[in-house]
Parts: structure tokens; C-alpha cells; sequence
């Protein structure tokens, strides 16, 4: 959660952050299979990046350019 709110932060109105926990009723659609997924657009993001703070940054400064 920690990576997403400092992306939040960083992309501000342009990203739009939403947190789930995997048996809210949002998250069953998706069927996880672990307890970390992060979606960008409806597409999940591997963890290698999605928990890299610079690795999703470069990631989310590419999808909202």
C-alpha cells in the first residue's frame, strides 16, 4: 500500500487509486490466487514491479503519457 499511496502522491488526479482486499467484492471478479495483485487499467502488474517504487514509476509515467 505504501507504493501506491506514494504514486498517488506522485501522478495525483491522474492516476486513480482504489485498494481491495482479495475477498471484497471487487476483487472476486478477478479470481486472485495471491494476497498482492495490483491492476493498472484492468491489467494486473507483475509484483517485481509493482513493488519496485522505480520500476512502477517508470511503468506509470509510460501509461500516462
Amino acid at each position: 500500500i505504501g507504493i501506491a499511496e506514494e504514486m498517488k502522491n506522485l501522478f495525483g488526479a491522474k492516476l486513480n487509486l482504489e485498494i481491495y482486499t482479495t475477498d471484497s467484492e471487487e476483487a472476486r471478479k478477478y479470481n486472485f490466487r495471491s494476497s498482492t495483485n495490483v491492476l493498472v487499467d484492468g491489467d494486473l502488474i507483475p509484483l517485481d514491479t509493482a513493488l519496485d517504487k522505480s520500476r512502477m514509476k517508470d511503468f506509470l509515467s509510460e501509461k500516462i503519457s
